[in-house]
Formats: structure tokens, C-alpha cells, sequence
């Protein structure tokens, strides 16, 4: 597997995926609610990671990296079963945000300085 994906690609192997090991999509409620139990396992992690919160032997394993991986195989499917196409989406979503906030962040007297050091990347 290529290490850049476009959505597109993602998508299609995703796809792949399911129609060969998977045998079918859940249904869209179904994925709905699986989804929500990933976020919050994206959520609990990141309590643990950057929150106050501390771990617990039963959070051992668990990787940042692999539970976002998760949320995202989970929309991947949603739009999949829903016809909608990632990329170009996420295309007319970055232009949306664009022309409606272009200048709001900038202008936010709580964004600026950023006193949160965890917010860089």
C-alpha cells in the first residue's frame, strides 16, 4: 500500500475491504452509532494523553494514531454507503470555512498568543 492516499484512494480500498472481507457495509445507523463509540475512544485517550486524567491498565495498548485511524475508516464507510464523495467535499468544506472565517480566527483575542503548547503540532 502506497504511504500518501488521497481520499478517493482511501475510500476505494476501504471499499475493497469490506466487499472482500467484510461481506457488507453495517448499515448507516449502525455505522452512526460505531462511529460515536470510536470518537469516544479518541476521547478517552486523549484525557489520558493530554488531560488530567490518568491511565488504567485497561488503556494499555491503545495508539492516538490507530483509534484516529479508526474514525476515519468509519466515515470512510458512511460516505461510501452514502455516495459521497470525501474529497471533493472536503474541497467545498476548506472553501466554505474560507470565505466565511477568513478573518475571524485572526481577529480572536483568545487565539492570540497561544499559551497552549499542546496545540502545536
Amino acid at each position: 500500500m502506497d504511504s500518501k492516499l488521497t481520499l478517493g484512494e482511501a475510500q476505494r480500498l476501504v471499499d475493497e475491504w469490506i466487499q472482500n472481507y467484510g461481506v457488507r457495509y453495517f448499515a448507516p445507523l449502525t455505522n452512526m452509532a460505531i462511529l460515536t463509540e470510536e470518537v469516544g475512544e479518541v476521547a478517552r485517550l486523549m484525557s489520558r494523553l493530554y488531560g488530567e486524567q490518568s491511565f488504567k491498565k485497561s488503556d494499555e495498548g491503545h495508539n492516538l494514531g490507530d483509534e484516529l485511524a479508526d474514525v476515519l475508516w468509519v466515515v470512510l464507510c458512511i460516505a461510501n454507503q452514502t455516495g459521497i464523495d470525501l474529497e471533493a467535499a472536503l474541497k467545498a468544506n476548506i472553501e466554505k470555512k474560507t470565505q466565511r472565517d477568513s478573518e475571524r480566527h485572526r481577529t480572536n483575542p483568545k487565539l492570540v498568543p497561544d499559551t497552549h503548547p499542546e496545540t502545536q503540532p
